[in-house]
């Protein structure tokens, strides 16, 4: 069977990192400002990736935040514009010099015009009381960092043929066949109605549990080089019959259907019922019932039944 598999890949996205250092100088002095959306201060307009945005930083929160904190929000300000990003809003140790996160968002869409030009969606920044006194406040000096990150659309590659080693068919049978035509290794003999057959003592025991059983376990009737007699399988006529009972008696029973299978297609009035009995003996449940649905759908059901073999039946 040909397979065939192909690939395609999605490359990292691209991104275009860009930061805004927002200085507000005489916070202390920009407290009482309100709380609706005129009472902020916004940040000189910045670019990233081509996208104008600004900082809108409100000192005593907007509308509904809660008492006594800060506001700050991201906007996109260019027009007519979709665009992927993600923020870090960070604040400045004043004597460090080094930034500490304060807000964060994952990638998301802006979309200018709309209320998704801003971010984030909640109100609170932080406290007024975690400000004042702290390391981010000093000489009334408040310093906040704002990093964006915009991605660009993720690139797929055309679709290619993934590499593919063909896997050569399985040959075990022929061998298995060359073995047994070349008649070598031969480990064990059959006598089965006068006649010797030799055999592959591994071969028997992988394909019969009784087999098995009887060459290499406590049933073991033979060494190496030692002959085993089959009694009672030669007495049936034909070559398919012997080889029913041969595979119920050794439990080869993928032999067995075969040979119910073709039985079955055997079947007429001067077969039917002698099939049955051997059906009837040796355990053969789905030959059993096509030779009894054959029997009932048959002219001459009366004449078969009243055969020696079928008189219980009637």
């Amino acid at each position: 069977m040909e397979t065939c598999r192909t690939v395609s890949m999605c490359t990292p996205l691209e991104e275009v990192q860009g930061t805004h250092v927002f200085d507000i100088l005489g916070y202390s002095k920009h407290r009482g400002m309100g709380h609706d959306e005129n009472s902020h201060i916004e940040s000189a307009i910045f670019s990233v990736r081509g996208h104008d945005w600004a900082i809108f930083f409100f000192p005593d929160g907007f509308e509904f935040s809660v008492e006594g904190s800060i506001s700050v929000f991201l906007v996109l300000l260019s027009n007519n514009t979709k665009v992927r990003a993600s923020y870090d809003m960070r604040l400045l140790d004043q004597y460090t010099g080094l930034s500490s996160s304060v807000q964060k968002i994952e990638p998301r869409i802006f979309d200018s015009g709309d209320i998704d030009m801003f971010a984030p969606q909640t109100t609170y920044f932080t406290r007024h009381g975690e400000i004042e006194g702290s390391a981010y406040l000093r000489d009334d000096r408040l310093t906040i960092e704002c990093v964006v990150t915009v991605f660009k659309k993720p690139h797929v590659t055309k679709t290619k043929s993934f590499p593919n080693i063909d896997m050569p068919p399985a040959n075990m049978t022929k061998h298995v066949a060359k073995l047994l035509e070349e008649k070598k290794g031969f480990d064990v003999s059959f006598i089965v109605a006068g006649e010797i057959i030799e055999a592959h003592r591994f071969v028997l025991a992988m394909r019969s549990p009784v087999f098995k059983a009887e060459l290499y376990g406590s049933m073991r009737e033979a060494r190496p080089g030692q002959c085993i007699t089959i009694k009672d399988i030669g007495e049936e006529t034909g070559m398919v019959r012997p080889l029913v009972v041969a595979a119920d008696r050794y439990a080869m029973d993928r032999l067995k259907l075969v040979c119910q299978s073709i039985l079955c297609e055997d079947l007429n009035k001067d077969t039917v019922a002698t099939t049955l009995a051997l059906a009837n003996q040796h355990n053969c449940q789905q030959l059993k019932e096509a030779c009894l649905q054959f029997i009932e759908l048959s002219d001459f059901m009366d004449a078969v039944v009243a055969t020696q073999h079928l008189k219980h039946l009637s």
